[in-house]
């Protein structure tokens, strides 16, 4: 089993008070340790069982403005020490960086609520496998024209976490994670096609039921059947609430601090432009009880918040850690280790209300490929899913590309969905973007 929240703070309280004993002058320090059991069965049969047991720490230690880290995953003392060494020494060699240093006393986390992370899953491996046959199982008895199968996996994970600094700031808490996926192939004459489902939670009692994963995944499989290619045009794209969350991911990209101040953000220099139309809003919730993304401190200590990013289609803040803030002139934003949690405001469509209104365009259902260029916005991507005529899905489409600029394509956002049931730690509907570029034939 992973090891307990105490015995985590009583190797940071080690980790510090080396580094003070072998000279640094501040130090952080962070340890984790978790357990797990990952189960995939395939056509019936268990392919693999992995009982997995994982722990590591990471130390940084400062000389002033040097800096110096390591990591290990052996938590031995005698390895803690070694640890420690080592970052001392790289700090010692390593040249001043005038924004190198733990993060401002005053932002620290001093009390946080409950977020609710942790519900261990006593499941056994019997139990697991029996959940993804199941699941599989109903996949393969959806359809005649299901022929295959890539499996069904179901993970469980519990684990603790622990970071302090020398400023006083010690902070942990135990989480969990469940899932369970499926993934099947589906056959009509030559043409075959793959396709999945999965839900992940905190709390496994609130994974979506084994037979819905596996039927989810079979009928997405079938709609993809005998797929055709489009001609070149321009046309509206929804994209399905399962693939949206890349947008807003690429939202959150382009504003982190890191991307600011290296200059690679096409968004650089953008606080308080109008981005998107003005009834969106987004937010970043770290305090969402049970959510995959929730923390109550962000990498650094700092505590986490609520806030707006964008509202009024505006850009509010950026997203930073104490470092970027600094190289910016800003303060952190408790945004160390990512973004937590996002949303965006939803409208009062479904899917199939948009899908009227649009009448003749593109439902994107899958992306392919890394062609966002982050520095300039440019978006390109391959691109499947359905082609849509007076309001209804008339036929698969395969082999294309869909092509814009990220800046232009926030701009023209018409809509977003109230189809938000999806699993993840970014909350949005289908996004519907008034007119891109589709190549094809």
């Amino acid at each position: 089993m992973s090891r307990s929240i105490e015995q985590l703070e009583s190797m940071v309280a080690d980790l510090l008070a080396e580094a003070k004993k072998q000279g640094a002058s501040a130090a952080d320090a962070a340890v984790s340790s978790s357990a797990g059991l990952s189960l995939t069965v395939r056509l019936g049969e268990v392919e693999t069982i992995e009982h997995t047991r994982d722990q590591g720490l990471g130390i940084t230690v400062y000389f002033g403005r040097r800096k110096g880290s390591a990591n290990t995953t052996d938590l031995k003392p005698a390895a803690l020490r070694e640890a420690v060494s080592k970052a001392c020494t790289i700090a010692r060699n390593t040249s001043e960086d005038d924004c190198a240093g733990l993060a401002d006393p005053q932002y620290l986390a001093r009390d946080w609520p409950n977020l609710d992370l942790h519900h261990p899953w006593d499941i056994d491996a019997d139990q697991a496998r029996e959940l993804a046959l199941e699941a599989e199982q109903a996949a393969r008895d959806f359809d005649i024209r299901i022929t295959n199968s890539e499996g069904a996996t179901l993970n469980t994970q519990t684990g603790s976490f622990i970071y302090g600094n020398s400023n006083g700031f010690v902070g942990g808490y135990p989480s969990s994670r469940h899932s369970l996926s499926c993934m099947v192939l589906a056959q009509d004459g030559d043409c075959m096609q793959r396709d999945y489902w999965y839900d992940s939670r905190r709390d496994w009692r609130q994974l979506m039921a084994p037979a819905a994963i596996g039927e989810k995944a079979a009928a997405n499989a079938l709609a993809r059947l005998n797929g055709r290619k489009l001609g070149t045009c321009e046309a509206p794209v929804i994209f399905r609430a399962d693939i949206a969350p890349h947008l807003l991911r690429s939202l959150a990209n382009a504003l982190r601090g890191h991307a600011q101040y290296r200059q690679s953000s096409f968004l650089l220099d953008s606080l308080g432009q109008q981005i998107l139309p003005d009834w969106v809003k987004v937010t970043e919730d770290p305090h969402i009880p049970r959510g995959l993304a929730s923390a109550p401190f962000d990498n650094e200590g700092v505590a986490t918040n609520p806030k707006a990013i964008i509202d009024g289609g505006v850009i509010q803040t950026y997203l930073l850690d104490s470092y970027s803030a600094c190289k910016l002139g800003l303060h952190t934003t408790g945004n160390a280790g990512g973004v937590r949690n996002l949303a965006v405001t939803t409208g009062e469509m479904n899917l199939e209300q948009m899908l009227g209104e649009m009448g003749t365009g593109l439902l994107v259902t899958e992306l392919m490929g890394q062609g966002v260029n982050s520095v300039t916005g440019d978006y390109s991507r391959g691109a499947a899913g359905f082609w849509v005529e007076n309001g209804e899905i008339r036929y698969p489409v395969e082999e294309i590309t869909i092509a814009s600029n990220l800046r232009d394509m926030f701009r023209d956002l018409v809509a977003v969905g109230n189809d938000t049931d999806i699993p993840g730690s970014v909350h949005t509907g289908s996004w519907w973007i008034s007119r891109m570029t589709i190549a094809g034939n």
